[in-house]
């Protein structure tokens, strides 16, 4: 009992040091939560979003790639292990990231 309470504090704990510390709550960690990480990740690589360290957007295509191949990884890795709703995410982002990086690779680079 005293074990629970405690672990309760140190939880309460932790979530009130990250809500401080970014502005609003921590979304629970999941399977989801994790890909979607990587996914924010690929759009700032993509140059789609901005990086929120540099406040710029620039693309880093090689990175992109392999961020997308490492989703692929766990893709093929976790077959038959996922729930419908995170399998159906992880495919269609992929899909769409994908598309994503073709459209980035075929752009025309800006000339200074």
């Amino acid at each position: 009992m005293a074990q629970e309470k405690e672990n309760t504090e140190k939880s309460n704990q932790t979530k009130a040091a990250d809500r401080l510390a970014t502005g609003f709550a921590m979304p629970k960690i999941s399977f989801s939560t994790f890909i979607m990480s990587l996914n924010a990740s690929i759009l700032v690589n993509l140059g789609l979003e901005t990086d929120p360290i540099s406040g710029q957007r620039s693309a880093n295509l090689p990175m992109a790639r392999q961020t997308i191949d490492i989703l692929g990884m766990l893709e093929q890795k976790t077959k038959g292990n996922l729930e419908d709703d995170e399998r159906r995410l992880l495919t269609h982002m992929l899909y769409e990231l994908r598309i994503l990086y073709i459209k980035a690779k075929e752009k025309p680079e800006k000339q200074p």
